[in-house]
């Protein structure tokens, strides 16, 4: 029996050496899967997208843009999007409107991007009584005078200790992405309702003003910039249990090769890229972490891998270019990409000031 145990164990040793995890990773140039808010009409080039959903009836929303979208404790998908405009959106002259709302968020339990993405339902605003409304989640003045509370916007969001977590920037103006600080919302019921965190700020000048998260082996990792598009990224992670302990933070400095608690400012560069809106993932098929972010500098969706969260991180690949997508941002990876040969994720695009489902092949050699 111990012989037979033997030689089970050592086939099954040799087996998963015949696919070792491949050294390089190539991403194809991203195509559009469909368009998943607004109304196809208001853009003519967009018409030959399918639209996975009449957001514009059924949710208010018009015109929108970002997509954050993490799986939450339910095992739905929130999915969360920036400034809002309402019915009367026009795509065609970027966000107009009435109905400001400076964030809403929206559910999902479609695990098949493949063919598109649904929505199934939305955070609803209570005062609406058709029931055909998303609400603002966090607060914003709409002071657009570049001296008070511009808008809040989400930035990333992690299900963490059974509870959803949005990390949001409040901005003061555009000009600059100046902002007044940064911050956090918590929700214990599934994202239905939220309450801030109060003792969770960022300040304006912080490292991680704008950020992305990922959960493994027990840490939450937290890739973070500067506001705005001009600054390299830096790392930080923390237990699960410590999302809302600002001084349990831990934050990689690659100059001591170490991870050091407390004092953000010793995080270091990731990597040397400007770099905008971001998500990432684990994708354990080929044992990567892979990022994908947005270059201003380069105006194009780029997407880098490292084997470990610390680097080194390879040489960006453009999968979207202006070129193709005039007035492109944003890059939000679907989280089921993670066990597969596609990279999903989810771009804005400035008009028609709208979100589209994107695909890039995998191939690793």
């Amino acid at each position: 029996m111990k012989q037979k145990l033997f030689i089970l164990t050592l086939a099954t040793i040799l087996l998963s050496g015949c696919n070792p995890a491949p050294k390089t990773l190539t991403f194809a140039k991203a195509e559009p899967v469909a368009r998943i808010t607004g109304d196809t009409g208001d853009m003519k080039e967009d018409k030959a997208i399918p639209n996975s959903n009449n957001t514009t009836k059924d949710y208010n929303i018009g015109g929108t843009d970002l997509g954050i979208i993490w799986q939450m404790s339910n095992g739905e998908y929130g999915v969360l999007f920036g400034d809002t405009y309402g019915r009367d959106h026009f795509g065609a002259d970027g966000p107009t409107g009435v109905d400001w709302r400076c964030n809403v968020l929206l559910f999902s339990d479609d695990k098949n991007p493949a063919d598109g993405f649904t929505f199934s339902g939305m955070a609803a605003d209570p005062a609406d009584s058709t029931g055909t409304s998303a609400r603002e989640i966090i607060y914003g003045a709409k002071d657009v005078s570049g001296n008070g509370d511009w808008t809040s916007i989400p930035t990333g969001a992690i299900s963490a200790n059974g509870k959803e977590y949005i990390h949001y920037m409040n901005i003061k103006k555009w000009v600059g992405w100046e902002t007044n600080y940064s911050g956090m919302f918590r929700s214990a019921d599934n994202g239905r309702n939220w309450e801030k965190c109060e003792n969770m700020s960022w300040g304006a000048d912080s490292n991680f003003g704008q950020v992305g998260y990922y959960k493994k082996d027990g840490y939450v990792y937290m890739i973070g910039t500067e506001t705005g598009r001009q600054s390299n990224p830096r790392l930080a992670r923390f237990a699960e249990k410590d999302i809302e302990n600002l001084s349990e933070y831990e934050y990689w400095n690659k100059d001591e090769n170490k991870w050091m608690k407390g004092d953000e400012t010793k995080a270091t560069n990731l990597f040397e890229d400007t770099t905008g809106e971001l998500s990432f993932i684990y994708h354990t098929k080929t044992q990567k972490w892979v990022i994908a972010y947005f270059c201003e500098s380069r105006y194009n969706i780029s997407i880098r891998y490292a084997e470990d969260i610390t680097g080194t991180w390879s040489e960006p690949q453009a999968v979207a270019t202006g070129e193709d997508y005039p007035q492109l941002y944003g890059s939000y990876i679907h989280p089921s990409s993670a066990d597969g040969d596609s990279l999903y994720f989810l771009m804005s695009i400035w008009k028609p000031y709208n979100v589209f489902l994107m695909k890039s092949d995998i191939k690793g050699e």
